[in-house]
């Protein structure tokens, strides 16, 4: 179910004050299901996947969307056949 028009989109309160965040040099994100705002535009932004921060570039396309939509939390192994070890010859 998504979320209401009238109540907007949700932005995490760590994310609420403007005039400090635009003075840090890097900016860490926590929580994935906020969503990117408007004064981040521009930015680099680290966002925790649950075991390390990846570093994202904020622009303009970004601006709406959800931070983990951005980040992905698991990672893909391929199956890699190991080939037959030659045959010794006696």
């Amino acid at each position: 179910m998504s979320r209401s028009q009238w109540k907007g989109c949700f932005i995490s309160r760590s994310l609420l004050n403007e005039k400090k965040i635009l003075k840090k040099k890097e900016i860490i994100v926590r929580d994935r299901h906020s969503s990117i705002p408007l004064f981040l535009l521009g930015k680099y932004v680290s966002i925790y996947t649950g075991r390390v921060f990846i570093r994202i570039y904020i622009s303009r396309e970004k601006i709406g969307f959800k931070f983990g939509d951005f980040v992905f939390t698991r990672r893909h192994n391929k199956k890699v056949k190991k080939s037959p070890k030659p045959k010794k010859k006696k």
